[in-house]
């Protein structure tokens, strides 16, 4: 078979080669950049939204609010009111974005975490000993709302420590201040599949917290750092705990 050659473009010393640089690109030819824009998650940035961690937070405070009293720290409401009066100082102090960088302010996140994951690690601990007791779930209906709201609490805390460490805060990531993550995103692996100003946010680490409370594991987000190996390690043997329990007791009474 005979192969038409191709008509090639003349080169004319005169006019230049029709693919010399000095004549600019190719008509229909893409132009790249020689040094692609740094990703958001790399440079320093607006701080985040803050409406998500503080309706996270208020969701906490209201599943904690509606557990039956045994299962609660006495008196029921000093921890759900100490939490909104946390908050709420939170929220005053960056009202819609998270920018202003103070010691006092990030004290304060931490001990609200801290108030929400000592309220839900007392429920959890008096919900698994009454079920290995037998003091817990005559009612399935009732145990799986108990232990779903449990549960869901947890997703929610961790969600929160995770947010909270992660590269120093949510005020150092705006800042870009450590340049080592201790959760790899994958928009972090692969630039490409998401636009330049893309960088974790509340959601994400809400994300982050479901699949590996579900999964027992990590699923696309991987942790680096030994804190967040060991902190994801006792969420996965907490949720395990509790939903193995729950639903082995509801089980029982159903059969």
């Amino acid at each position: 078979m005979t192969h038409v050659p191709h008509d090639e473009p003349e080169h004319d010393p005169a006019h230049g080669s029709a693919h010399d640089p000095a004549h600019g690109p190719e008509q229909g030819t893409p132009h790249h950049p020689a040094h692609p824009p740094v990703p958001a998650w790399q440079r320093a940035t607006r701080g985040e939204s803050r409406w998500a961690s503080a309706v996270a937070v208020l969701v906490a405070v209201a599943l904690q609010w509606t557990l039956p009293e045994r299962l609660t720290i006495h008196p029921g409401w000093l921890l759900p009111a100490l939490e909104v009066a946390l908050v709420a100082a939170l929220i005053a102090a960056n009202p819609l974005r998270i920018e202003r960088a103070s010691r006092l302010y990030r004290v304060a996140g931490l001990v609200l975490i801290a108030c929400i994951s000592a309220a839900n690690g007392w429920s959890a601990v008096r919900l698994v000993v009454g079920l290995v007791r037998g003091q817990e779930g005559h009612d399935a209906t009732a145990l799986l709302v108990t232990g779903g709201g449990i549960w869901l609490t947890n997703v929610i805390v961790f969600a929160l420590w995770y947010w909270e460490w992660d590269r120093g805060g949510p005020v150092a990531r705006m800042q870009a201040t450590r340049i080592y993550p201790d959760f790899l995103f994958p928009q972090m692996q692969s630039p490409e599949l998401a636009p330049p100003h893309w960088e974790p946010a509340f959601p994400d680490y809400l994300y982050l917290s479901f699949t590996n409370a579900t999964a027992f594991s990590p699923t696309d987000v991987m942790p680096l750092n030994r804190w967040a190996k060991m902190l994801m390690m006792v969420q996965s043997a907490v949720s395990l705990l509790t939903v193995v329990l729950v639903v082995a007791r509801a089980v029982n009474i159903l059969n």
